[in-house]
């Protein structure tokens, strides 16, 4: 537990996990110079999570309608820095483009409005951005016990960024992921096109999540 006051929370519902595996060196160069890469079986990993969130709101001020729910995609791999393990992210894709005007000043976070969409039919989820990634998932199972490599890929609560030649940390807390394991298929990879790999013949590994609620901390100056 995070031992000081908190800035704002949200809650994340039907959270889709997405990951494949990367060689390190085709993604070395997309990270800031002072993070390190966090390797699983010598592998980078690249992870897609889909979410919509409900509930956004700063301390002490309840929801305001038209940026307290919206749908994101957070592209991601995982890094590590003078031994916390965290994420550093691409892109962070917002279908709310008033919450992407407050998120982008002074360039400190990645996001950018994109058409993400949700779809649900029973237990049927289809989530797209833009034409140009489009998800179709059933979860199969009820919640599991995570193993160690499920918990290094989602238990994540530092995010690096870096602007104006400063590196910054954004600490976060919530519960333990309670994860499902889902089959499905992705219809079109096209967003992955920046590491110039081919991953249309790659599954990869998939989970869902019902809902999580997070709060987010003031943004720490590394150096």
């Amino acid at each position: 537990m995070i031992r000081k006051p908190w800035l704002m929370t949200q809650e994340w519902h039907d959270v889709l996990f997405l990951h494949w595996p990367v060689p390190a060196d085709l993604v070395r160069k997309y990270i800031p110079k002072e993070l390190e890469l966090d390797l699983y079986n010598n592998m980078a990993w690249i992870g897609f999570v889909f979410f919509k969130v409900k509930g956004n709101r700063p301390r002490f001020i309840p929801p305001v309608p038209g940026v307290s729910s919206f749908l994101e995609l957070n592209i991601r791999t995982y890094v590590t820095y003078k031994g916390r393990k965290g994420i550093h992210a691409f892109s962070l894709e917002a279908s709310n483009s008033l919450i992407v005007k407050l998120t982008t000043l002074g360039n400190f976070l990645p996001y950018r409005y994109a058409n993400v969409r949700l779809k649900r039919h029973k237990k049927i989820f289809t989530y797209s951005i833009s034409e140009t990634f489009v998800s179709t998932f059933k979860v199969v199972t009820k919640p599991i016990e995570s193993n160690h490599f499920e918990r290094w890929l989602t238990e994540r609560y530092h995010l690096w960024t870096k602007t104006q030649h400063h590196l910054f940390r954004i600490d976060t807390y919530h519960s333990p992921w309670v994860l499902q394991h889902v089959s499905g298929r992705i219809h079109d990879k096209s967003k992955l096109s920046f590491l110039q790999m081919d991953f249309q013949e790659d599954s990869p590994v998939a989970h869902y999540s019902k809902m999580k609620k997070a709060r987010f901390f003031a943004p720490v100056r590394e150096y």
